[in-house]
């Protein structure tokens, strides 16, 4: 179970007092510290930064109030800190305030205010670590300790990341779909010489064919229908920066040679202009296709391919990396509350289990969907997932039958060429189950995503 708030109290009798407060208004957890120095060491076990704000008494033996706020400033500055105390001298609560808490409570304190308080300072908590995601997108500056499981999940690709931000080459990020192509090319930016400068995304697959050209490399006034005024395009938006194009596979044949020709000469043709303009960009580009295979059936240049895949860097599912999971849940949770103005959920062991045995084929963008789905549906304060362990049966069954192939191939038709009833495709993908699983109906049942008693009774009919 997580817990959003960490106590830091030396008197035992207050501190679960508070704590049972805030489990009975507001049903949250919290950890419970005697003193600054306890504090600083939970929170630097909470690899996985559930902790979203801190109640801090302000005298404490071993490591006092002003002493522990002064570190928390400087090891964990967006946690925000509620101070609380029995002291009615005013320039303590002065003091705390210039130190960066976001409240000062007087002891004894009413339950209401005390509730009001946590609420407006979880909500600071998750409304300031977005917007310091959305400054770093936007002026640049984004980097690699951004991405949730740089230093997990991630380690070793963003040991290749940091090696490609140094070389101003192009790059081309490949992985599935949802995998974050596009989060981990604002990262080689952010880490490069040219961070600070812009970084223009473009979905080269969301554009139509007779507008990609105009798009990308700019067009004069007038120099087709439409073209009411003068468009830079996206390649000189960028200058100075980088250019990202994502789904670069998607680009017509014909735009695939003016692109090569832009990264052999560095520089444009705007549509009606007549003559070249001089670039200075970097060139990160991202597909989710086998470029290889596309090259080979004709439908992506040889040498344009070359020319993007100086280096290649691809990214794993998030099925290969599964212990990125929890803090991906807890980002989107906060994410989720700062776009929603609303309170964190709790995570239960189990519904961290949950997630952590389901494969996402949808990767990061699936998880982040769910999590947002399940914010708007769980009741209470407890994060609860649902709709995905239907497609985990259905998920299993397939690898069932892949895993079966070999010797217990489900045809539809029958010998005869003739399509067989849905009853007898069903006793044979059964049959299949509990030869797999030893014949342990249970976990057969559960693999087919049918119910224990139906499939005693599907087993019967077929007698």
């Amino acid at each position: 179970m997580t817990k959003p708030v960490l106590i830091v109290e030396d008197d035992q009798m207050q501190r679960h007092m508070l704590a049972t407060l805030l489990k009975r208004k507001l049903s949250f957890n919290a950890y419970e510290a005697q003193h600054g120095r306890k504090a600083l060491e939970i929170l630097e076990q909470d690899k996985e930064q559930t902790i979203k704000l801190i109640i801090l008494d302000l005298n404490m033996p071993v490591m006092g109030g002003i002493e522990t706020l002064e570190a928390l400033q400087q090891k964990h500055p967006n946690i925000p800190v509620i101070m609380l105390t029995g002291s009615k001298n005013i320039e303590d609560a002065v003091e705390a305030m210039k130190l960066g808490a976001v409240d000062f409570i007087m002891k004894p304190y009413e339950a209401e205010r005390m509730a009001i308080s946590v609420k407006n300072a979880l909500k600071i908590s998750t409304l300031t670590k977005e917007v310091s995601r959305l400054k770093g997108e936007k002026n640049g500056t984004y980097t690699f300790e951004n991405l949730i499981g740089y230093d997990k999940g991630l380690l070793s690709i963003v040991e290749i990341g940091r090696k490609a931000s140094a070389a101003d080459i192009p790059i081309l990020i490949t992985g599935e779909t949802g995998t974050g192509k596009e989060v981990f090319a604002r990262a080689i930016h952010g880490e490069s010489v040219r961070k600070g400068k812009p970084f223009i995304a473009v979905n080269c697959g969301a554009i139509p064919s007779q507008l990609v050209e105009s798009t990308l490399f700019g067009h004069e006034k007038g120099s087709f229908t439409g073209a009411i005024e003068k468009s830079l395009g996206k390649f000189r938006e960028a200058e100075g920066g980088t250019i990202f194009l994502d789904e670069v596979g998607e680009l017509p044949t014909d735009t695939q040679t003016k692109l090569l020709r832009v990264l052999q000469q560095k520089e444009v043709e705007p549509v009606g202009a007549g003559k070249p303009v001089p670039i200075n960009v970097r060139l990160i580009s991202a597909t989710n296709r086998n470029i290889k295979q596309e090259v080979e059936k004709g439908h992506f240049r040889e040498d344009l391919y070359f020319r993007l895949n100086v280096l290649e860097i691809e990214l794993p599912p998030l099925k290969e990396r599964k212990q990125d999971i929890p803090a991906l849940t807890n980002h989107f949770i906060d994410r989720f509350c700062a776009t929603q103005n609303t309170l964190p959920k709790e995570v239960s062991e189990t519904t961290y289990k949950q997630l952590m045995e389901y494969n996402w084929p949808g990767n990061v963008r699936q998880l982040e969907n769910t999590i947002s789905k399940a914010m708007v549906m769980s009741e209470g304060h407890t994060l609860e997932i649902s709709g995905i362990t239907d497609e985990n049966s259905a998920k299993n069954m397939h690898n069932i039958i892949d895993a079966s192939q070999s010797k217990n191939h489900i045809d539809i038709l029958s010998n005869e060429g003739v399509f067989k009833s849905i009853f007898e495709i069903e006793q044979e993908a059964i049959e299949i189950a509990l030869e797999h699983f030893d014949n342990n109906i249970t976990q057969a049942a559960k693999a087919l995503g049918i119910a224990k008693s139906t499939f005693y009774k599907k087993i019967k009919s077929k007698t």
